[in-house]
């Protein structure tokens, strides 16, 4: 596949330089441990057993040195880099994270922590948040999308009245469809008591008189579909408006009554954050494929993950927020015979540089940063790469952006060298992403 900034087409690029690019791939394969080399189909690793992915988004680039690769201790006042934090020993043998996530270490035999991800957008944002969702560089000429816009695309509903693909969080192009089109999407939550205000019948509108609606709204929708063909955003818009009267049901909605649940399971799961956790494994229990949860509680810290100044003074409450939800999401997916189907993913856009500035808070590093991934099927309790003394570089098997979506892909059962068509241009489901396969073996 061409440069995602090469504006030829297929045709116009140069057989043997093609070839020679994918030799090129095969040897760099051989040389990275732990990854399936090109030469070895997906399907040769044993299958994903996932069928459900959270993630739990931390927004502005959560400091992998804080949190899930403690080093030596540091000291922002006299600008000495290291943790900020002392570290504790976990369920994986000789292996340490932040003393603030405590609750969380003795559970790590259930989860990888991958230390060494890695890409080179390092000061802006945007750019590295879009490349954590949809595994790819911007384009000038194709929107790709996400990866749960993917996963909604290549995993059927598993039931056609609970969407395949839910945000609670930020809603941005990121985080959409992409090229596939408006019917895989996502369902956006921004109340999640009651569940979309937009579903929920007008005062007055009992369900016969909602039944009556949505059939002359079929009538109509048929009608200028016949005489609209070829519109595919008008099919794509009527694939959306008929799933949504589907929503509006009681399956999907009595997901937001999460009163319901156990006073000691709901404070156990913690803030707001920690609540929407616990919605979140309602909705695994209804059928919901993917969901997105972010963590950019701004007025805990006043800065969320993006930890410059003074922001990262009170960083603990984050990491206390995370490891209560994170934790107790673990337990009670496993209680209910859930964790083994359903991935959890802990991602951010970059990590943070050992050192201080001159406030006592941190820039920006992508050149090394770390990934967890718990649960789904995956062989946990261990570590996959390795950063030097201040997590500042990568020191032994880097995993790149395109391999980490594709050991996530490989892990719902999904082949991420699939082609998908963007008109009529193949794009592969990855950037030519090789699964980890120690994940699976």
């Amino acid at each position: 596949m061409s440069s995602p900034h090469d504006s030829r087409t297929g045709a116009e690029i140069d057989r043997r330089a093609f070839l020679h690019g994918c030799g090129g791939l095969a040897t760099a394969a051989l040389a990275t441990p732990g990854l399936a080399t090109s030469g070895e189909s997906a399907v040769a690793l044993p299958a994903g057993k996932a069928e459900h992915c959270i993630v739990l988004w931390l927004g502005g680039g959560a400091s992998q040195i804080d949190t899930f690769d403690p080093k030596h201790r540091g000291d922002a006042k006299m600008r000495t880099p290291g943790s900020d934090y002392d570290a504790i020993p976990t369920a994986i043998a000789g292996e340490k994270v932040c003393e603030h996530l405590r609750r969380t270490a003795p559970l790590l035999d259930r989860a990888v922590l991958v230390r060494s991800v890695h890409h080179d957008v390092v000061d802006e944002h945007a750019a590295a948040v879009n490349r954590m969702h949809t595994g790819r560089p911007t384009s000038g000429t194709i929107v790709y999308p996400s990866m749960g816009s993917i996963v909604a695309h290549e995993k059927p509903p598993v039931d056609q009245t609970v969407p395949p693909y839910v945000i609670m969080g930020y809603p941005n192009l990121t985080r959409g469809p992409g090229f596939l089109g408006a019917r895989h999407g996502f369902i956006y939550l921004t109340d999640t008591r009651t569940g979309p205000a937009g579903l929920a019948p007008p005062p007055g509108v009992d369900a016969s008189r909602l039944r009556r609606r949505e059939k002359l709204l079929s009538t109509l929708r048929d009608r200028y579909r016949e005489r609209n063909p070829d519109e595919t955003s008008i099919i794509d818009y009527a694939a959306v408006s008929e799933r949504a009267f589907r929503l509006a049901g009681p399956r999907f909605m009595s997901a937001f009554r999460v009163d319901r649940e156990p006073a000691a399971l709901r404070e156990s799961y913690g803030s707001e954050f920690g609540q929407r956790c616990l919605l979140a494994r309602r909705l695994v229990e209804r059928g919901v494929r993917f969901i997105e949860i972010a963590h950019n509680l701004n007025f805990v810290n006043g800065t969320g993950w993006d930890t410059h100044n003074e922001g990262q003074l009170n960083q603990h409450l984050l990491i206390r927020e995370l490891d209560a939800a994170f934790s107790t999401l673990l337990r009670d997916l496993d209680e209910k015979k859930l964790l083994d189907r359903t991935l959890i993913i802990i991602s951010t856009e970059f990590g943070r540089p050992p050192g201080f500035d001159a406030r006592g808070g941190r820039g920006h590093q992508s050149g090394a940063f770390s990934v967890v991934l718990a649960g789904g099927g995956l062989r946990g309790g261990q570590v996959v790469g390795e950063t030097d003394e201040l997590a500042r570089t990568v020191v032994r098997d880097p995993v790149s952006v395109p391999d980490l979506f594709a050991s996530v892909f490989h892990a719902l059962g999904i082949d991420p060298l699939e082609e998908l068509y963007s008109g009529n241009r193949p794009v592969t489901i990855t950037d030519r992403g090789r699964p980890i396969r120690r994940l699976f073996a």
